[in-house]
């Protein structure tokens, strides 16, 4: 795996990097940068990992994302065909902080600014009219070239460091403790999370998985998902289950059962926990 810290490079000749996707899936490894990151998915669904944050990812997701903070979009595959349910299209812009100066992000006029960079080091999703503006202007930018797109970058930056329709990510207490060596590690344990969560899945697995023994895989998952194995896996599973619910309109114990939990009680337990409703009454909200 190549190493994260060169993963989407600056040229010295530019300022920041605007990049239309249109693959058949988004970057799905584990990974992270010095850059910062504004992410809109113009097309596919799936789930999306920002230091400890799990959850859903869809069409008009904007996203920020600050320097070295680990972050992947892992889309939906068929868990009986193995194939994959949409194609992933985004546009995506990589800059860093030199494209505002030192110099003026230490003035009163950039206080703000200075205020998002911080917030975006725990990972930022951009939600209701300032979602909708940001992504007019963010396939405005994709076009744009020169001194022009440095504008509309600063515009949408503006925005965002205005806007209170925006939601932290990654808990306050999280810290990249991952060195690049570790990504690729992660990222066997990810894949095979994601790949078998509808089965229950033992510690002893994963450790055989990543040569490691079941003690040590424990306390380096805890290390550097900032959450035990079995909370990562109640995540994945209640965030496949809400799909389920909404997307596939099953019910909820069709939602349980295919999202790997063993019993009604213990889906209903966790579900409340992490969505702070009841299965019935998330399916009625978001159905509606």
């Amino acid at each position: 795996m190549k190493s994260a810290l060169y993963k989407s490079p600056i040229p010295d000749t530019h300022a920041f990097i605007v990049k239309r996707l249109n693959d058949p899936v988004f970057d799905p490894t584990w990974h992270f940068h010095s850059e910062y990151q504004i992410f809109f998915v113009l097309k596919g669904k799936g789930t999306r990992f920002i230091g400890d944050s799990i959850r859903s990812f869809q069409k008009g997701d904007i996203t920020f994302t600050g320097p070295n903070l680990p972050h992947l979009w892992r889309s939906d595959v068929d868990q009986e065909e193995h194939k994959l349910t949409e194609n992933s299209e985004g546009i995506v812009v990589y800059f860093n902080e030199s494209l505002i100066g030192k110099t003026l992000l230490q003035k009163e006029e950039a206080i703000k600014l200075r205020q998002l960079f911080k917030r975006s080091l725990r990972g930022i999703e951009v939600k209701g009219k300032t979602a909708k503006l940001v992504q007019e202007m963010m396939l405005d930018l994709s076009f744009m070239s020169g001194f022009e797109g440095v504008l509309q970058l600063l515009k949408i930056l503006n925005l965002l460091s205005k806007s209170k329709n925006t939601i932290l990510l990654a808990t306050p207490g999280y810290t990249n403790s991952l060195k690049d060596g570790d990504t690729q590690r992660m990222n066997t344990v990810y894949a095979h999370a994601m790949k078998h969560f509808n089965r229950k899945i033992t510690i002893d697995e994963l450790a055989a998985l990543t040569n490691m023994t079941p003690t040590s895989f424990s306390r380096y998952f805890k290390t550097h998902a900032n959450k035990t194995f079995s909370e990562f896996m109640a995540e994945l599973r209640i965030g496949h289950a809400c799909k389920m619910l909404i997307e596939n309109k099953m019910n909820i114990s069709e939602a349980c059962y295919s999202s790997g939990f063993q019993t009604l009680s213990n889906f209903n337990k966790q579900f409340k926990t992490l969505t702070k409703r009841t299965p019935s009454n998330y399916k009625k909200e978001f159905s509606a």
